[in-house]
């Protein structure tokens, strides 16, 4: 039976665990206010949710609807993107596997369990073993180094106006009426680990000053 003694240690652990993904491994690389509250006001919900519902009787109809509420629930903001939609996911299944050990009193299977979900975590963020490129999008004006004889001297230019390392592009759309191109550059980043969100454009503009919207 679940008393109010395991049910704190439980919530005690299970936040530890939560606090560590999230303040020692996410916000390092996005320290982003209203994703960390998100993570952690779900981790919590969940977790007491799921120990109410492995502690008394409930009928298999009432613990369907309490679900679904939560597919149903819609934030009115923009897409969340892969990598915090991944943080969430994590953060909503182990309230769930914490909640549910808890209960059968596997405390070493929760130790084991959780320990190996940081280390996963902490070791694709840290981006061992990969090789990640950054990508940015370029509203560019020279349109006569778009064509395949200037490719090197296209390089050599985006690398001195940009600052960036850029090492391939892939040529967009063009606009021959207003001398412009649309290409996206690639190069390896200063900092080789994390993920990177959808990159916004990287406006170019012929006094040689770049602007990011």
């Amino acid at each position: 039976m679940l008393t109010a003694i395991n049910l704190l240690t439980g919530f005690a652990a299970n936040l530890a665990i939560a606090l560590i993904i999230v303040r020692f491994i996410y916000y390092p690389v996005k320290q982003n206010k209203n994703y960390v509250f998100t993570f952690l006001a779900f981790n919590t919900i969940i977790f007491f949710v799921m120990s109410l519902l492995s502690s008394i009787e409930l009928s298999v109809g009432a613990g369907f609807g309490l679900f679904a509420i939560f597919s149903v629930l819609r934030y009115r903001t923009n897409p969340m993107p892969p990598r915090e939609m991944t943080y969430l996911f994590i953060l909503i299944g182990l309230p769930i596997i914490n909640s549910g050990l808890m209960t059968s009193s596997g405390w070493d299977v929760l130790l084991v369990a959780n320990t190996a979900v940081i280390a996963v975590m902490y070791v694709l963020e840290q981006g061992w073993g990969f090789h990640y490129e950054q990508a940015q999008r370029v509203s560019y004006e020279r349109i006569e180094l778009i064509r395949p004889e200037n490719y090197d001297l296209l390089l050599a230019d985006l690398r001195e106006r940009t600052g960036l390392p850029v090492k391939r592009v892939e040529i967009g759309n063009i606009n021959f009426l207003k001398d412009a191109a649309d290409l996206r550059i690639y190069y390896d980043g200063v900092a080789q680990h994390g993920w990177d969100d959808e990159p916004g454009p990287y406006l170019i503009y012929d006094d040689d000053t770049a602007v990011q919207n």
